[in-house]
């Protein structure tokens, strides 16, 4: 997608003929050039220099002339990460096909890590009766490191802070404040000491249960020394495993709509969405990639 006067084009690739095939099929109001522009990755006349953008920055990275070719004709992910890295675009939704690692890593080849990460992670929304709640990493790091967790939690904040939300961040564990020492608790409590040092007024705290996070009452039964001022709205996990769960535990019991996930780490708004994800999902991903493209502007 391009911005335009503070409203976001979308820009489609495929080639003309299916997309025209589509847009009937489903009885859309929607006419290319007019809507939305195309991308025909069949004659696009910058196919030579999305094949040299790719080489240059994927070259060493096992990709060979012969891939390069092929890939920026056949993959869209990879020609809407060229199209974004090259300026022809704003932001990349891209991963209803496929699968999310590779998508992921095509993103990191080509448009590359933002100043200071060192990683991806992914920051999922879900909207639930109780309330918005904030969880990370839901897809990307299957084991982080403490340092891994702290970074995290700021770049969250940061994320958070987009939606007018002030971020109250707690580092979930199955140990609440020193309840138990496995190894998964001290990781936790290592990364709470590694925010502390660098943000001494950072509002997070852990490393606790989820319902402590989320419940002043149970909160109290375990401690009355804790940072947070309220209930918790962002909940980082130890692990994917942890993550992913609560994710999908909070969509289908509390019927939450999720939101996401949002790619954290990127130089550029681009953002896998998995194939699961609605066309409500896909719109609501693409006002918070626009607002990213935006602030970045």
């Amino acid at each position: 997608m391009v911005l335009e006067e503070g409203l976001a084009e979308p820009i489609l690739i495929g080639r003309p003929e299916v997309i025209r095939d589509r847009v009937k099929r489903y009885g859309l109001r929607m006419t290319a050039g007019k809507d939305f522009a195309i991308v025909d990755p069949e004659s696009d006349p910058r196919y030579r220099d999305y094949v040299a953008t790719y080489l240059k920055v994927a070259g060493r990275k096992g990709v060979t002339p012969d891939a390069a070719r092929t890939m920026a004709r056949t993959n869209t992910t990879v020609i809407g990460a060229l199209a974004l890295r090259r300026g022809d675009a704003d932001a990349l939704i891209c991963g209803l096909e496929g699968r999310f690692a590779s998508s992921l890593r095509h993103i990191k080849d080509i448009v590359g890590l933002a100043p200071g990460a060192k990683d991806f992670a992914a920051l999922s929304l879900v909207i639930a009766p109780s309330g918005s709640y904030f969880l990370a990493d839901t897809h990307v790091r299957s084991d982080p490191t403490a340092e891994e967790i702290a970074d995290l939690a700021f770049a969250c904040a940061h994320h958070v802070r987009r939606f007018g939300v002030t971020p109250k961040i707690a580092l979930v564990s199955h140990s609440d404040f020193g309840s138990a020492d496995t190894p998964s608790a001290r990781k936790m409590r290592e990364a709470l000491a590694l925010v502390n040092a660098r943000s001494p007024d950072f509002e997070i705290d852990g490393e606790m249960q989820a319902d402590t996070a989320l419940s002043l009452v149970a909160r109290a039964r375990v401690t009355s020394d804790c940072r947070l001022s309220g209930e918790a709205n962002v909940l980082i996990f130890p692990n994917l495993d942890a993550g992913s769960t609560a994710l999908q535990l909070t969509r289908v019991i509390a019927d939450a709509l999720p939101v996401g996930p949002i790619l954290v780490g990127p130089a550029k708004p681009a953002h896998v969405l998995t194939p699961s994800v609605t066309a409500r999902g896909i719109v609501n991903m693409t006002a918070i990639a626009a607002a990213e493209a935006a602030g970045a502007e």
